[in-house]
């Protein structure tokens, strides 16, 4: 169970994700007012100058990746991989509240259920409204510090970060025309790859005009009109939230796990565990845009055959399509090769680009 609770953790924090990084912007910009003009330098300082404080809001997220849409009932629909996956497959709002680095509640609104994460100081709640369960977890004092660059905590500040440290002169910068996000003013950094064989086309960061804050990022395929992936505020309020929000108390008839902290420790000596993460770590193949990842065969377990299909293995069943020497996920982002011998081979390639790779010795 404690595993459940920890990969479902993603799930309700991955909308977040545009949300987690504020700056204390005392007045929003004025939506009637033009930007100054700004380099793509200059846009990208504002950038690296924000900080984090408070606020709440709403975030809308949509993705046209040419995935099946998962099942939202029977055998694996409710598995934590279904709901982690089902945000790839579909539109989602989420309602975001944050107060410094530890105090943080996300609901993320279903078609007929809610799920939540709140965090308050110490405390750490999950709870689904579909099923009524909740997890609880009581974190370590230098949880904000150990937890900081965490892939589910991650702020825009991060993610722009992560971002634009890999361009090279592979990917050209620039700044295009001004947008409103959540009636903020906002420049738009726009990186668009300079080859010709990759599958995206450009990536656009929404950074609000007056404080530096990322609000919006947007993905465009090649050859797709409509974006393939898009999460930005519809609303957005910088201050305190009340603080009422940040404490939770499981409805009536929830079943409730507590999670000890202990679980969450590697029991393996760290030697073994930094050879098993080693064995694990796939090889890099390419450049900039045309980068592809081949993971070793093992380093993704798969479901016994006995067990119920979870919601990664509906996906699989539904998206993968055969091709010489194994079987093809293929998005309008991002390719995935599943090669008989177990290897898997990922990049925003074309599958041409990933059998190369593969016959690399």
């Amino acid at each position: 169970m404690t595993r459940k609770w920890l990969r479902w953790m993603p799930a309700v924090v991955v909308p977040a994700v545009i949300a987690a990084g504020v700056l204390s912007a005392s007045l929003p910009a004025n939506a009637g007012d033009p930007l100054p003009e700004k380099t793509p330098q200059q846009v990208l300082l504002m950038l690296a100058q924000h900080g984090e404080k408070a606020l709440s809001g709403t975030l809308e997220q949509t993705s046209a990746l040419g995935l099946p849409e998962l099942p939202t009932s029977g055998p694996g629909a409710g598995a934590p991989e279904a709901a982690w996956l089902e945000l790839l497959t579909g539109p989602h709002t989420a309602r975001v509240y944050l107060d410094g680095p530890d105090k943080a509640r996300v609901q993320v609104m279903d078609r007929m259920a809610e799920r939540n994460a709140v965090r308050n100081g110490g405390e750490l709640w999950f709870y689904n409204s579909k099923d009524n369960t909740a997890a609880h977890m009581q974190l370590p004092a230098d949880a904000t510090a150990r937890h900081k660059d965490s892939p589910s905590t991650a702020t825009p500040g991060d993610l722009a970060d992560k971002l634009l440290a890999k361009l090279d002169s592979s990917t050209e910068v620039a700044v295009g025309p001004d947008t409103q996000v959540a009636g903020r003013a906002a420049y738009n950094l726009v990186l668009t790859p300079k080859s010709g064989t990759t599958l995206v086309d450009s990536a656009t960061i929404a950074v609000d005009g007056e404080s530096g804050l990322p609000l919006g990022v947007e993905l465009k395929a090649r050859g797709q009109s409509e974006p393939a992936f898009s999460v930005e505020y519809t609303s957005l309020t910088l201050g305190s939230p009340d603080a009422a929000i940040f404490n939770f108390t499981p409805p009536p008839g929830a079943t409730v796990e507590e999670v000890p902290l202990q679980e969450r420790k590697a029991a393996a000596p760290p030697s073994d565990v930094a050879q098993a993460k080693a064995a694990k770590r796939p090889t890099v193949t390419g450049t900039g845009w045309e980068t592809v990842l081949e993971f070793p065969a093992g380093a993704m377990k798969a479901p016994a055959a006995d067990e119920p299909r979870s919601g990664a293995a509906s996906l699989l069943d539904q998206a993968a399509v055969p091709v010489p020497g194994g079987r093809l996920v293929s998005t309008s982002l991002i390719n995935v090769l599943i090669l008989e011998d177990g290897r898997i081979l990922a990049g925003s390639v074309p599958l041409e680009r990933l059998q190369a790779a593969a016959a690399q010795p």
